[in-house]
């Protein structure tokens, strides 16, 4: 069925309502922003059909959701209610999220190309959780009083900060776009909020669900378009007070410069080219599960890949022979279909740049153990082979640069000592990965690598009363109930006298 900017489309027995045009949706109403035409197709990366298309928001349209976020804000709407009406809004979110998570995963995996199977299983849920959890951090939240001055009483306040840009990535859309929403409005604010380009429609449905949770409208607000155009409109509004941005080093350099002119804050998750360490005595089985599901979960399109897998060379052979049989053996196909382990990237530059990296690879002197190449039996589709390189050194480009697909290089290494060197031998810091069944070599990792986040003996465990983010280029900033609060709050300390006390004449004869 078809409407005049709408058509329903049935995808595994679900019916989709699919817009057209996708607009922004500014102060709880959907439009096309600016009176732009369309320009920016939203491909379906598995299939090379156009799923929707995009008005991209020029700076009209985003001075409009700016202007409504900032409205709302002032008005008291969101920022002023209670913090138990707040948070039954939130846990209703979370159950909406829930409701809806097979809807959402089939828009999500349309746009992005991501396994419905993974979706379900950890990116839907972990959206709807985002919202649960910041629920019951600002049940927690207290404030603080100092008595050490005689005679006066000192409370520290928080407020909320007031219009945050959030800019969030393509790769895992819902995930990360509820993590910034949720701990951006939780605090109460407002925001507005630019979800990539080649993911819009999940995004746009998530911020829908809030409003029918009971999120006041305009409190979240949308804009689509380009980075350049859209993105760099909004982090540089001069009624911005805070910005988050998910995604790449040098976009993170070009927003930072943007916000230093109003001075404002940011908040940076970056990328990583993170080391996976198998040590001699590690469990072998759980060393190659767990390298398989850090490297290659997402399409390979994650910021904590495992992507330098490092092995001790009593192992080396065994661990490797096993996991080139893995790779060769993931299943890479039809991202709807549940048995599917890797679908396509994302879009079609992204896998002509990974592409690019296999053959750099080869240019480089690595040997390629496992695929190198496109995804053999696919006529269309932005498909690329799970893939694995053998390399001597972690100088190679291959080894330093972030290639951000199903690539993966492995390199032996004899002592403890020359694995965490190589690990911190990277201008990324966001997390590493430890196989062994040592405690003191879990503790020299620890004490050792220099990266937001270690993985011992697992897999991307979140814990969300911890704080992620990562050292050098890797981001500023970190994720978590205290660094949420501090960034997306304004302490205020109020000094009050217990009573009457002397105050210095001045001007006095």
């Amino acid at each position: 069925m078809t409407s005049d900017n709408r058509r329903t489309v049935e995808v595994h027995g679900v019916d989709l309502d699919i817009p057209l045009t996708t607009g922004g949706h500014v102060g709880g109403r959907a439009e096309v922003v600016d009176g732009r035409p369309v320009a920016l197709p939203a491909i379906n990366p598995a299939t090379e059909e156009p799923v929707t298309a995009l008005a991209e928001s020029g700076q009209e349209g985003v001075d409009a959701a700016v202007a409504a976020a900032r409205a709302v804000f002032e008005r008291g709407d969101w920022a002023r209610k209670a913090v138990r009406e707040r948070q039954g809004i939130l846990r209703e979110a979370a159950r909406l999220v829930h409701e809806h998570r097979q809807e959402l995963a089939l828009l999500e995996s349309l746009c992005a190309g991501l396994p419905v199977a993974h979706l379900q299983r950890r990116q839907i849920p972990r959206a709807a959780f985002n919202f649960e959890f910041f629920a019951e951090v600002i049940g927690q939240m207290a404030g603080e009083t100092f008595e050490q001055e005689q005679n006066f009483l000192t409370t520290v306040t928080r407020e909320p900060a007031g219009v945050a840009a959030l800019v969030a990535p393509w790769n895992a859309p819902l995930a990360l776009a509820s993590m910034q929403i949720a701990s951006c409005i939780a605090f109460g604010n407002s925001c507005v909020c630019k979800p990539s380009e080649y993911t819009p429609l999940s995004v746009l449905r998530l911020v829908q669900l809030l409003e029918q949770a009971g999120v006041p409208a305009g409190v979240v607000n949308l804009v689509n378009g380009l980075g350049g155009v859209t993105g760099r409109a909004l982090v540089s509004h001069s009624d911005i007070d805070r910005i988050a941005f998910t995604g790449g080093t040098e976009t993170a350099r070009q927003i930072m410069a943007d916000a230093a002119a109003q001075l404002t804050p940011v908040h940076f998750e970056l990328g990583g080219k993170s080391a996976n360490i198998v040590f001699a005595d590690a469990d072998l089985e759980r060393a190659v599960d767990g390298s398989l599901v850090n490297m290659f979960s997402n399409n390979g399109q994650i910021c904590i890949a495992g992507s330098r897998v490092l092995v001790q060379r009593a192992i080396a052979d065994e661990f490797t022979e096993r996991f080139v049989a893995r790779v060769r053996h993931l299943r890479v196909g039809d991202p709807l279909d549940p048995a599917t382990e890797v679908g396509p990237l994302a879009y079609a530059a992204h896998r002509d740049r990974v592409l690019g990296y296999m053959q750099l690879a080869r240019e480089e002197g690595a040997e390629i153990l496992a695929g190198g190449g496109p995804a053999p039996g696919f006529d269309r589709g932005y498909y690329v082979s799970p893939t694995l390189a053998r390399v001597d050194s972690n100088a190679l480009r291959i080894c330093q640069e972030e290639v951000f697909g199903p690539f993966a290089t492995v390199q032996v290494f004899d002592e403890p000592e020359e694995a965490i060197a190589i690990a911190n031998d990277s201008d990324f810091g966001l997390v590493a990965y430890g196989w062994t069944s040592s405690l003191a070599l879990a503790m020299q990792l620890q004490s050792e690598i220099r990266a937001g986040t270690i993985w011992v003996n697992t897999p991307l465990l979140r814990d969300l009363r911890a704080p992620f983010g990562g050292f050098k280029q890797s981001g500023i900033g970190r994720d978590g109930p205290r660094q949420c609060a501090d960034f997306y709050t304004e302490e205020k300390a109020t000094i009050v006298p217990r009573g009457d006390f002397d105050i210095v004449k001045m001007g006095m004869d």
